[in-house]
């Protein structure tokens, strides 16, 4: 728990000092959010296999518990993302739709970064129960990636509020997000270890969802910068690769 605790407050640390980045960065040109999102698709879509779904099959030496978890993780962004409010940059709104028009734009962007953080920090602390190297691979793979993204969504906000550290601390709030489900997962698959398998598969399932359904379409929104996002995807995905190998 002590290493989940380090854990989770590295990656709330990386995604909120990419937050507080807004406060140098003027304008991000849309070439620039594209290519951190790429980035950080890639890195999500590999961890989700070299973390979680490898680890469970090997563990279970089975498909079926894997393909178990990795279906309850699915369900579960679905229901995250059909039920809870939020809005994202090119996309738009998602959610109720009697929601819509009752929330700030800036706390509709927040909880869609949160949907996205939540997995992640899951990820991470099941990840710990597997195996202390791949977890701390997948912790510092995903704080990487969190610098980025912390200042894709802080930085339209501070554009859209015309302010500089309500965003920041907006982006903070979403790091402490993931802190909390590093947490929740350390923990609770430490006290039922039993379900480490679907657990596993579950928070992989999760990931995939999120990139496939969420980042994916959002960075490919714009047809001129194809290029440039296939290169920031490979970019992410040989980063994790390349972390994922390392011998300790």
């Amino acid at each position: 728990m002590v290493i989940a605790l380090l854990a989770g407050m590295f990656v709330a640390f990386t995604t909120s000092l990419g937050s507080m980045l807004a406060l140098f960065a003027k304008k991000m040109p849309s070439w620039g959010i594209d290519l951190s999102l790429s980035f950080a698709a890639g890195v999500m879509l590999v961890a989700s296999f070299t973390s979680l779904i490898l680890p469970a099959i090997e563990i279970s030496q089975s498909f079926l518990p894997t393909a178990i978890g990795i279906f309850l993780g699915i369900l579960l962004m679905y229901f995250v993302e059909t039920f809870i409010p939020h809005e994202h940059l090119i996309k738009g709104y998602e959610g109720p739709k009697e929601f819509k028009d009752r929330m700030k734009t800036a706390w509709l962007l927040v909880l869609a970064m949160i949907i996205h953080n939540f997995p992640e920090g899951l990820a991470i602390g099941t990840a710990l129960n597997f195996e202390i190297k791949t977890g701390l691979v997948t912790t510092l793979a995903i704080g990487i990636q969190d610098l980025p993204e912390g200042l894709v969504v802080s930085l339209p906000l501070a554009t859209l509020q015309k302010k500089r550290f309500e965003p920041i601390l907006l982006g903070v709030l979403s790091g402490l997000v993931e802190l909390i489900a590093v947490l929740l997962g350390a923990y609770f698959f430490k006290n039922f270890a039993y379900l480490l398998i679907y657990g596993l598969g579950l928070a992989g399932g999760a990931m995939l969802f999120v990139t496939i359904k969420e980042v994916i379409p959002e960075i490919y929104k714009h047809e001129k910068n194809e290029l440039l996002v296939t290169f920031g995807f490979f970019l992410g995905f040989y980063t994790m690769l390349f972390l994922d190998s390392i011998k300790f």
